[in-house]
């Protein structure tokens, strides 16, 4: 059913519907997300429960001047339904559709691609000073949305503390479901149940709501008194709460799935000067049962079908990941030894490690979306003789980057790094693909750096890190887990595996596409090539000796690896090389491009990026061929000199 959404063109679209409307339309786009998640993986309760709010923010203002930033935008989607992307709606996530995040690229709607946490008011400061220089101060109105998990990020209190100072003309709407992927933990997490949940509050607030609707007044002036009298009611409970402590105008706590009382308050705050803070209630999966019962699974569900009981049949895949295998091996590793702890930054069900969490609740540790803090934390208990395991998605590591540097890899500290997502994540596109983690960390002394070749090297190489004495980083991707079959040689620090030598062509993988590139061989071994297979297993420390013997060795040297080539695994190859006083000029690296990659599934994109086994086969044929060629060439070259 889409009997208005299908009418929405634009914001401007919405200024003519009524309240009743309105809630149609709000039901509508809620049959637009639970349609599109039957057919596809995608975030789904974080956005059932902005679909009011999106609505009064649209009403409102006018974004086509005015400015709104949604933080960490897997919200967006509707967002996107009401600024003219309704009919490639059904395209979001998949190669060529739209963005799972906010995209500049699709629409002047869409500011920033934001697909981190915290960051919003942040830019939304630097848009609103930048507007006031540009345009003259107040010309446009600057909005927020952002989310209680993503509250206790640093970054939020660096910029709430720098807005307060400004006392720039800027609204912050605090998203506020009890949730951020998992439940949120931490002190500002109580602290906002305090303010949403306070009995007295509560009961004082609807005296006032009794009280004031007696009063013959209509319209407007109610309100006012009503929001008046609200401010003065809280003053009095709280005295002075964290954010008017700050600088900020404090309003709430709001019903977020009221469109008319979203829109008065809305327009209220609209008319305020200085920095304020909107506190808007939601319910994570609002409207749809199953969702707001379990919005932890409903954030990112596999594909269901909805039955008429209400309920939900899931298609799940039967394949392991590597995900799981490793969230195992922790709980293998924390099951052998109580010094072992894991930490993650919000990341609980994304790891998979409910399991760890319920059978370790001591030695697990959950310190919200704060990276830079869990890095820093889990050196401390390094520090103190413990063994952490910092298990976090490669993109968001890249936030504590400076903490690797200086309180892990500076001091020395034994902390454990499980890299999940690691590579190309697929459908979240670029805001998440692990590209960089290679270049990033093996720069750092004292870093050591693996990258397991398939699921049998997984768990050994966290059993071999947690026997280090030095920082340790272990990569892997979103990906259904595979195994090669061969007699799987012990882990030995700085040793690659050699599962075959060659003289035409060697093959040298540093990563989980072993699989691919054993495929590979052997198609290049039924054309009557000699080749050769490398499981590089370490970037840090490299295996010179083992890999400059197939640089010497091979007519052709291949470098495999699903990470960025610019300072990545073949990169390093060719500084050895270098070092070593070889000629490279045959070494071809593949790997990721110097550009950001789009979303698509995974399988896709290895395959654009000519890193599936059918990419690897056809270059490496192509360069066999080549080198062919220059030897015939050379040949005919001496004969012809030798005549």
């Amino acid at each position: 059913m889409d009997t208005l959404l299908s009418r929405i063109e634009s914001p401007r679209d919405l200024q003519a519907l009524s309240l009743a409307e309105l809630e149609q339309l709000a039901a509508e786009m809620r049959e637009a997300l639970c349609n599109l998640v039957a057919h596809r993986t995608a975030h789904f309760a974080s956005n059932l429960g902005v679909v009011e709010l999106c609505l009064a923010l649209h009403t409102t203002f006018d974004f086509s001047q005015d400015r709104l930033i949604w933080d960490t935008g897997h919200q967006i989607y509707p967002h996107k339904l009401v600024t003219g992307r309704y009919r490639r709606f059904h395209t979001i996530r998949t190669r060529g559709g739209l963005m799972g995040y906010p995209n500049p690229q699709e629409s002047p709607y869409d500011l920033f691609m934001t697909g981190h946490a915290g960051c919003s008011i942040s830019c939304l400061l630097g848009l609103r000073t930048a507007d006031d220089l540009l345009y003259g101060e107040g010309q446009r109105h600057a909005v927020a949305v952002i989310g209680d998990g993503a509250l206790p990020s640093g970054i939020v209190f660096e910029a709430l503390n720098n807005a307060g100072g400004l006392k720039k003309k800027l609204l912050v709407i605090l998203n506020d479901n009890k949730m951020s992927i998992c439940p949120r933990v931490g002190g500002l997490a109580d602290y906002l149940d305090r303010l949403r949940l306070n009995p007295l509050y509560t009961g004082l607030k609807q005296e006032v709501v009794k009280a004031l609707s007696k009063v013959p007044l209509l319209g407007d002036p109610v309100e006012k008194l009503l929001f008046q009298a609200k401010e003065l009611l809280k003053a009095g409970l709280h005295g002075g709460m964290l954010f008017e402590e700050l600088g900020l105008r404090y309003y709430g706590p709001v019903d977020g799935h009221n469109i008319a009382q979203l829109r008065r308050y809305l327009q209220l705050v609209k008319e305020v000067d200085g920095p304020v803070l909107l506190h808007v209630v939601t319910e994570k999966g609002h409207g749809f049962q199953p969702a707001a019962a379990d919005p932890v699974f409903f954030h990112t569900p596999a594909p269901f079908e909805r039955c008429a009981n209400g309920s939900v049949q899931v298609k799940k895949s039967p394949a392991r990941s590597y995900t799981h295998i490793a969230s195992e091996a922790i709980y293998q590793a924390m099951q052998a030894n109580p010094g072992v702890t894991v930490i993650t930054a919000a990341m609980c069900q994304g790891n998979n490690l409910e399991r760890v969490r319920d059978t370790f609740p001591k030695q697990f540790f959950d310190t919200g979306i704060c990276e830079a803090h869990a890095v820093a934390f889990a050196a401390g208990q390094a520090k103190a003789g413990l063994r952490p395991i910092v298990d976090i998605y490669s993109t968001f590591l890249q936030r504590a980057y400076d903490q690797i540097f200086q309180e892990v890899a500076l001091q020395g500290l034994p902390v454990v790094f499980m890299l999940d997502r690691a590579g190309l994540t697929g459908p979240d596109g670029p805001t998440h693909h692990g590209m960089f983690d290679l270049a990033y960390l093996r720069v750092f002394p004292n870093m050591v750096v693996m990258a397991p070749g398939d699921a049998a090297d997984l768990p050994a190489m966290l059993a071999f890190a947690l026997q280090q004495q030095v920082p340790v980083a272990i990569r892997y991707p979103k990906a259904a887990a595979e195994h090669v079959k061969r007699q799987l040689a012990p882990l030995e620090l700085g040793r690659a595996e050699v599962l075959e030598w060659g003289h035409d062509l060697t093959l040298v993988c540093c990563g989980t596409q072993l699989h691919a590139a054993t495929q590979a061989a052997a198609g290049l071994r039924g054309e009557g090539y000699d080749v050769g297979l490398i499981n590089a297993r370490f970037v840090k420390p490299l295996d010179a000796e083992t890999l400059l013997r197939a640089v010497d060795g091979s007519r052709v040297v291949v470098t495999i690896e699903e990470a960025a080539l610019h300072g990545g695994f073949g990169s390093a190859l060719l500084e050895a090389a270098a070092d070593a006083g070889l000629d490279a000029g045959h070494v071809h690296r593949l790997g990721i491009p110097d550009r950001f990659i789009e979303h698509g599934e995974r399988a896709e994109l290895l395959a654009d990026l000519g890193l599936d086994a059918a990419g690897i086969l056809r270059t490496c044929r192509t360069l066999l061929q080549r080198t062919r060629l220059r030897a015939a060439g050379t040949r005919r070259a001496t004969g012809s000199a030798t005549a």
